[in-house]
């Protein structure tokens, strides 16, 4: 009902249609008819929101009568004179405030005056500590036992939150929920519970207001309904919340209030919190199992002098002590390859990497990824391992192999949910042998022209859209896209990547144009991607030479050259084989989200001037 604002009914009034302002009143009453009987049937906390439409609709029956009267020629009422009140040499004494509730804005600054009100009394809104007993969640779980109208009021405890309800059954007797660690419960505040005399009772129910924080001394009850609660001696304001707060009822929807104002979304929506929790649980359980398998986790930098370890684009900056052009790491992968060939035979790294790309459901110009490189180990190796780990993640996190999916199906552009089972072993195909399933049987001399004029007229004669440069790596992968990658829905690998499409992977021992590379792909979208690492540094050399080319060529995504890891590469890299992980993908199979918005706190949104600029 955030659509009935004082600014909505001005305007209705300022046009003078009698007939709109009476459909006006009718909407509003009919509003406030439906909340009462929510409030009545679902227990809900409607007062206030009733409340504001009550005080807006009132100016729209005043403005009908007057207009009436205009047409009838009958002059205005004159408005009733205030009696004086008697003048003495006593100030009068300064009221405790009200909270102009009928819209957002004079609700702020009434809140703010309200709070500098209490504060001339004495009294510290902002107090720098409240010593708490527990927390919520073991408050609850601790008092659990306690059996319907049973009341321990030997046992006090110290307990703070945030108020989320308030309902008032009388003067003396109100309810309050209060929220922590997400977990909620009832506060019984009872003029005969308090500590306090009645005045000052009266006077905090007044002060505290949907949103606060507040330390509760109480102790643990159970109501005639059954519902655990807290018998409040005394309440106290820790921090007030200024603004107001969206209804249970109406919430926090709007998509990018709640990226943009991620505390809100956290205070309001209960799924969101649960989903970073289960984000930093599936974090925890990588590490741990990393560490397990005596794997060392260590931080490489976030800029660096050349762009490599990934095919994308990378962020540029300035550094003006050293007056160096650099670049956001697009992938930690050549430092982390040093590392083992210093000796660190196992190495991984969790951090924050940067591509300068496109914005749409599963990429963000920064996230997070896992990279480890383990030494004697191949793509094999890292198959199975990576079997092993997805397997029991999803078994710890969800108690399950197999994970329900909701996402949007490209063909039909609608959504669609799957059965995802993670139970190894994996399917595993192999890109070219894969592609002659759909009538594509790619030239064997993939490197040629002639096969570069294959993919294109594939692409043209299937209407796949590949943007320039139509290089024969960029045309593969836009095939493979098209015709492999949606088959796969639960775990499937695509193994036997060409040469080029892989400048940092070593080539394939018994196929010599393919090399030792897979990709993890569930429900359709890439999730890992691992190889056998290249350890030659004159071919690496000739690698970073094609890429090259295809970079003077316009591909501003291809390989830049370096030679630091090259030099690196000839004091000896074992055979060594490297893996990488989008956490936030695996984060939204994990958690249901089809959106990488809703896995990141705090994701990447366009200003809302240029928004509107724009629209």
């Amino acid at each position: 009902m955030s659509e009935y604002t004082q600014e909505k009914v001005n305007e209705v009034i300022e046009r003078e249609d009698i007939d709109e302002m009476r459909s006006l009143s009718k909407e509003i009453k009919d509003a406030i008819k439906d909340l009462k009987k929510e409030q009545k049937d679902q227990g809900v906390d409607n007062k206030a929101e009733i409340d504001r439409l009550q005080k807006v609709s009132q100016p729209i029956g005043r403005a009908v009568g007057e207009l009436m009267r205009k047409k009838k020629g009958i002059k205005s009422k004159e408005p009733r004179k205030k009696k004086q009140k008697k003048q003495n040499n006593q100030p009068e004494k300064e009221t405790q405030p009200k909270i102009d509730e009928s819209n957002s804005s004079s609700y702020y600054e009434s809140r703010v005056n309200a709070i500098e009100f209490y504060e001339k009394e004495g009294k510290n809104c902002y107090p720098h500590k409240f010593q708490t007993t527990m927390e919520l969640p073991q408050f609850i779980e601790k008092y659990e036992d306690i059996k319907a109208e049973e009341k321990r009021e030997n046992q006090i405890e110290r307990i703070s939150g945030r108020i989320m309800t308030q309902t008032k059954l009388s003067k003396k007797l109100h309810f309050f929920f209060m929220q922590q660690q997400g977990k909620r419960i009832q506060l019984m505040l009872n003029i005969g519970f308090y500590e306090g005399s009645n005045e000052e009772f009266f006077k905090m129910i007044a002060m505290l207001k949907r949103g606060d924080v507040v330390g509760v001394v109480g102790f643990p009850l159970r109501t005639k309904t059954n519902e655990l609660s807290i018998g409040v001696k005394n309440i106290q304001l820790l921090t007030p919340c200024l603004h107001m707060l969206p209804t249970d009822h109406f919430g926090l929807k709007d998509t990018r209030e709640r990226y943009t104002k991620r505390y809100l979304d956290l205070i309001l929506n209960q799924n969101v919190r649960d989903t970073f929790i289960k984000r930093a649980k599936i974090i925890s359980y990588m590490r741990r199992y990393l560490d397990n398998l005596n794997f060392i986790e260590v931080e490489t930098p976030l800029m660096n002098q050349t762009a490599g370890g990934a095919t994308a684009k990378p962020f540029k900056t300035y550094h003006n002590d050293l007056k160096l052009d650099l670049f956001m790491r697009v992938a930690p992968e050549l430092y982390l390859k040093m590392l083992v060939v210093g000796g660190i035979d196992r190495v991984y790294e969790i951090g924050r990497v940067f591509r300068n790309e496109g914005i749409d459901l599963t990429h963000n110009p920064e996230f997070t990824i896992c990279e480890f490189y383990m030494a004697y180990a191949d793509y094999n190796d890292l198959m199975n391992l990576t079997e092993q780990f997805l397997s029991s993640l999803v078994l710890e996190i969800n108690g399950s192999y197999v994970i329900e999916y909701t996402y949007p199906d490209e063909q039909t552009k609608s959504l669609k949910t799957v059965e995802i089972d993670f139970t190894p072993p994996f399917k595993r195909v192999d890109m070219i042998e894969g592609l002659k399933e759909f009538d594509i049987n790619v030239p064997e001399d993939i490197e040629s022209e002639d096969a570069r004029l294959y993919l294109e007229k594939i692409c043209e004669d299937r209407n796949i859209d590949c943007s320039e440069p139509r290089t024969t790596a960029r045309l593969l992968d836009k095939i493979v896209g098209e015709f492999i990658e949606p088959q796969l829905v639960s775990p499937g690998f695509i193994i036997n990547h060409p040469k080029i499409m892989s400048p940092l992977a070593k080539w394939h021992r018994d196929k010599p144009k393919l090399t030792e590379r897979f990709e993890l792909f569930v429900a359709g979208r890439e999730l890992c991607n691992a190889y056998t690492e290249l350890n030659n540094p004159h071919v690496q050399r000739e690698r970073f030479a094609d890429q090259q080319k295809a970079k003077e060529q316009g591909d501003e995504e291809a390989f830049s050259k370096d030679e630091i890891f090259c030099n690196a590469l000839e004091y000896g890299l074992p055979p060594t084989a490297g893996w990488g992980m989008g956490v936030d993908r695996l984060a939204m199979l994990l958690t249901n989200n089809y959106t990488i918005k809703e896995v990141l706190l705090f994701p990447a949104v366009k200003p809302l001037e240029q928004n509107n600029n724009e629209n």
